[in-house]
């Protein structure tokens, strides 16, 4: 029998690839089935529920995905009544060929589907496999009205979903599906209400933030949006992610001058630095136009952190194009990126490009862009030392479990000896002169009062 919905406590076992979009998608996931009895478990051998929620903007991470598979099949011939399903985009994409591929699966259901987790659980139960896929072109209340089962001092709120850009690299549009907004009081509402349950940072999610509202759905645009966040009592810190360099404006760059609330760190993906990549790529800015809203955000702003994606190895890419993408990265002086060779992704217009680069060739490119970029964030680190930040206490250090760990607001960690009042737990602000900088965190002292 399959895993029912009875009243005893089941256990689901939920592991998540991707990006923030699909961690927001897991918290929802597993709002739904704390309302049927679920805790969590992290162990699949002990499970009722095994989900894995999925991601396929690379082909390497849709691999991943049919080897987590394949680690479940012993399971399900062990205990047929154990219930795997697939989320996510590669289940958006896939669909019925999910089943085919993979015969111990259950439940095969795409992004726009999370809130009907318990309709397919149902249907699951009564030994039928399913395979939800249908978009919606609204976003219902229903969608996003679950709350997050772990409320810590951080949360992550969708304002929109879907993209409207179709890069020609890009299978986001696809599964995703095209931009819609939520309205603004229904965010402001889910915010108010994982305030009051302890949330002191929230970081609003879209494929494309800065075109909320402009598309279906939403009712302001996004700088008013920021404001209205901005305005919610009890709230510290505000974020977003990710922007588009064609979208980004001046009226929202000034915001970060006038909300305190909003934490200097920009994360505006460039992907290349040649004009004529650009092009190809669908992007819709060129170099110099990038440089110039990065360079309007570092005047107005010498402590914004800018972090950015880079795609090295995009078809026709040549050596020239490769250093025009090396010279664009020592010119802004990113604070981090996240940086990736080219994998074409079926359905879109550059999987049939013509002079696809060897994989030698993308190889060897990312791992000098990635050495590049490993200098300049050590020397963006060892500047901080000397400086007093501001840092969001998020608790125990991973390093040494008798210190802190926190963020400052330009999102770098931060590990520091425990004061006894800072020790009731995370969720507190306090003032950290760095003393030492790492290559991926920083370490300080607190400041004593009136220092």
């Amino acid at each position: 029998m399959a895993a029912a919905l009875h009243d005893r406590e089941k256990l689901v076992f939920l592991e998540t690839f991707g990006c923030q979009m699909n961690e927001n998608d897991s918290e929802r996931m597993l709002g739904v089935l704390k309302g049927l009895s679920y805790a969590r478990t992290k162990d699949p051998s002990e499970a009722d529920l095994i989900l894995i929620n999925t991601c396929s903007i690379r082909d390497k991470a849709e691999q991943k995905v049919y080897s987590t598979l394949g680690r479940f099949k012993s399971l399900k011939k062990e205990r047929p009544g154990l219930v795997i399903g697939v989320a996510g985009c590669v289940a958006q994409q896939e669909g019925e060929k999910l089943l085919k591929r993979a015969p111990h699966l259950d439940i095969v259901f795409g992004p726009h589907n999370v809130h009907k987790l318990k309709e397919l659980l149902l249907k699951a139960d009564s030994g039928a496999k399913v395979v939800v896929t249908g978009q919606t072109e609204e976003i219902s209340p229903e969608e996003y009205g679950t709350e997050p089962v772990e409320i810590e001092e951080k949360a992550f709120v969708s304002i929109m979903r879907g993209c409207n850009n179709f890069c020609s690299y890009c299978i986001v549009p696809y599964t995703r599906g095209r931009e819609v907004s939520r309205l603004s009081r229904d965010i402001l509402n889910e915010i108010e209400g994982l305030v009051a349950r302890g949330v002191k940072e929230v970081t609003l999610l879209g494929q494309n933030v800065n075109s909320y509202g402009t598309g279906g759905g939403g009712d302001v645009s996004f700088p008013e949006l920021l404001v209205k966040v901005c305005r919610v009592e009890g709230l510290s810190r505000v974020r977003f992610i990710t922007s588009h360099p064609k979208d980004i404006s001046d009226e929202l760059i000034h915001l970060f001058g006038e909300e305190h609330k909003l934490c200097r760190h920009v994360h505006l993906p460039v992907q290349s630095g040649s004009d004529r990549v650009l092009a190809a790529m669908g992007r819709g800015y060129t170099v110099e136009g990038y440089l110039a809203k990065a360079g309007l955000l570092k005047r107005l702003y010498p402590d914004m952190a800018i972090t950015s994606d880079i795609i090295v190895g995009f078809p026709g890419e040549t050596a020239v194009d490769h250093e025009a993408t090396m010279g664009l990265l020592r010119t802004v002086r990113f604070d981090n990126i996240f940086s990736f060779m080219y994998s074409p992704r079926p359905g879109t217009r550059a999987a049939g490009l013509p002079d696809q680069v060897p994989p030698e060739a993308r190889s060897e490119r990312l791992q000098r862009l990635q050495e590049e970029q490993k200098e300049i964030t050590g020397e963006r680190m060892r500047a901080l030392v000397g400086k007093t930040v501001e840092v969001l206490v998020e608790g125990g250090s991973k390093i040494d479990p008798t210190e802190l760990s926190g963020r400052t607001p330009c999102n770098r960690i931060v590990n520091f000896p425990a004061p006894a009042r800072l020790l009731a737990g995370p969720g507190r602000l306090t003032d950290v002169t760095i003393t030492e900088a790492y290559q991926n965190s920083l370490r300080g002292e607190v400041r004593a009062a009136g220092q």
